[in-house]
């Protein structure tokens, strides 16, 4: 239980100290950059409406998001829940008129590469998938959404971006994966059979999409694999999204362990994971809290336990005064409050960390966050921006 407000002062000194360490602190062989992750909430209730929005420099929504990126300044950045519009016109969109515009002071800031892709929201399956007796809509697409594209993802660099390199795996099948965690129907006695062969046929894994992204950093390459996993709610006691939540984490587990990801086949043809001894940072809003929340158990901790992903462990002063503060379900959780990254509902789940930045084993760790200000400081207006925050780790790449 968190009652006592004891623990307060110390976790302030700690995150000071992580967090405000001189440049010079660590040392730094080869070149260095910081990568981040921000769900956004971009995300617009009709095709066209971000772009529209993003059109003009006036939009107070995409203003906030644009001062908290201004003012963390990653280097490579995954941006979710950003509608996905083709020829990167929204992304341009974003860049000239909230980007490259100082916001309440804050500093301007250029990312002069940019990828976003397709992906499944709102992609029809022609499957009733849900069981509601209809086909159609959000719940039988391959991800939900209302119209294709909504809550896709966009990655934004100050470092080149390999375009010719990037590996999709937006079609890749959910009963492709050895051992997949299909949902099961309560009410028969054959497991994993919620979904009929003939929708497991078509049925994508990934609710959105998974990207390997190479950025050149110095003379090195590193691997920015990115995704959104669906939340694990918002079903039945199949529990469909809760499994395909953890399938979907499980992909980037498989993908980066050698020996695991054999099976795995990108959206070119092309087989088999990431190349042992290949440098990599895994982003994300993954909806998986490794010990709170409604996600399986053990979702979120295929990626922490994974032998080649580093666990810094990013924390903040802001979400642990929040979560002294609101109370509630917070109270109950077994997870340290200053490593919350989302602030949802103070009854149910309380506040998560869902939003992940991991380095791999050969990149070495030199600073990390959250950019959650403190309640009642002067940038705590920027907390309504998302109800996630940004996370970022700062690597050197020897």
């Amino acid at each position: 239980m968190r009652t006592s407000r004891g623990w307060l002062p110390v976790l302030a000194v700690v995150v000071l100290a992580v967090t405000a360490a001189p440049a010079s602190a660590t040392p730094r062989p080869g070149a260095s950059a910081e990568f981040a992750t921000f769900n956004a909430s971009l995300n617009r209730g009709s095709e066209g409406a971000l772009l529209a929005d993003l059109s003009t420099p006036d939009n107070p929504q995409a203003r906030e998001v644009a001062e908290v990126i201004q003012r963390s300044r990653p280097d490579v950045l995954l941006v979710n829940e950003f509608d996905y519009v083709p020829g990167n016109a929204a992304a341009d969109a974003f860049r000239d008129n909230y980007l490259e515009v100082g916001q309440n002071g804050a500093r301007p800031i250029d990312y002069p590469y940019a990828y976003t892709a397709p992906v499944n929201t709102g992609v029809p399956t022609g499957f009733d998938l849900d069981r509601d007796g209809t086909v159609g809509g959000g719940n039988d697409a391959h991800g939900f959404g209302v119209f294709e594209g909504q809550y896709g993802m966009l990655v934004l660099s100050k470092y080149p971006i390999d375009t010719a390199k990037v590996r999709t795996f937006q079609h890749f099948r959910w009963q492709d994966m050895p051992g997949a965690l299909l949902p099961d129907d309560p009410a028969t006695p054959e497991p994993a059979d919620w979904y009929s062969p003939e929708a497991l046929d078509v049925l994508r894994l990934s609710s959105k999409s998974h990207w390997d992204v190479p950025v050149r950093v110095g003379k090195r390459t590193v691997h920015f694999l990115v995704a959104h996993p669906t939340p694990p709610t918002f079903d039945g006691p199949e529990d469909r999204n809760g499994t395909r939540n953890h399938d979907e984490i499980r992909f980037w587990a498989d993908y980066v362990t050698p020996g695991k990801g054999g099976y795995i086949y990108d959206d070119a043809g092309g087989r088999g994971g990431l190349r042992e001894g290949e440098r990599f940072v895994i982003a994300g809003d993954y909806n998986a809290d490794p010990f709170d929340g409604d996600s399986v158990a053990s979702a979120a901790r295929q990626l922490l336990d994974a032998p080649r992903v580093q666990d810094t462990k990013p924390a903040s002063l802001g979400a642990a005064v929040a979560a002294e503060q609101q109370g509630g379900a917070n109270t109950g959780h077994e997870g340290r409050p200053w490593l919350d990254t989302a602030d949802f509902n103070d009854e149910a789940p309380g506040n998560l960390r869902v939003d992940y930045v991991l380095p791999s084993r050969g990149l070495l760790p030199l600073s990390d966050g959250v950019f959650w200000p403190v309640p009642g400081s002067e940038l705590a207006r920027l907390n309504d921006a998302s109800d996630h925050h940004l996370v970022h780790v700062e690597v050197a790449v020897p």
